[in-house]
This record gives C-alpha cells, structure tokens and sequence, in this order.
C-alpha cells in the first residue's frame, strides 16, 4: 500500500487539487465506468504533482506500481479503497479522458488506456 507517506486515499489525494467547478461535464453512469475504465488503466498527474497510474481488474482489484487497492461502483459513482473504507467519485468521461468529480467539482483528471500496458 505505502504509495505516499502522506494521506493515500483517493480522496484525500485529489482534494489535495485546485477544486474548479464543472458546468459543462456530462456524469457517466454505472454501465459506462463499467464498459470504459474496468480493464483499463488510468494515468493521471495528481496533487502535489504525484503521478499514479491504475489499473482496474475486472475481479475489483486496483494495481500499481508498489500498492494495490479495492474499486467498486456504487449507483452512478466509482469507489476506491486503499486500506480503510473507500471514497466514492462521479465520473465524466470523454474520449479517453476522464474527470473525477466530488459534488459536482473537478477533483482531479486521468487519461485512459486499455488494458494493463504496464503490466501491473
């Protein structure tokens, strides 16, 4: 798990970003987290300019590079477990691009790629 000494929480990482609001963004629904981040990785750039890469099993396992976690879809919203308890994000998604989003506000953005490139 030891991916950062600070807070590893999804949440805790991308609050740790500029909050800016989202008029425009389209929320994905279950069925499309499902058909177009499971299986894949997302890469991203997050607070304190740590980058991460995730892939995110079909068997609801999240690997990287030195940490594992647990994701799950929970009505319109992805989930992320690292350790204790899981942070719930909404979701845009546009192209490869993605947005994750807290109440409506733009927590942090990921590119996807398919499959497991890295071979986590």
């Amino acid at each position: 798990m030891g991916r950062h000494a600070h807070d590893t929480s999804i949440h805790g990482r991308l609050l740790g970003i500029i909050a800016a609001p989202v008029t425009s963004a389209v929320l994905t629904t279950s069925a499309e987290i499902m058909d177009m981040i499971i299986g894949n990785t997302v890469e991203s750039g997050m607070s304190e300019g740590a980058a991460y890469a995730e892939f995110y099993s079909t068997d609801g396992a999240i690997k990287s590079d030195g940490y594992t976690g647990k994701w799950s879809v929970e009505g319109d919203a992805m989930c992320f477990g690292y350790g204790e308890g899981a942070d719930c994000l909404t979701v845009s998604i546009d192209g490869d691009s993605v947005s994750w989003m807290v109440d409506g506000e733009e927590v942090g953005t990921g590119t996807i790629f398919s499959g497991n490139p890295n071979a986590f």
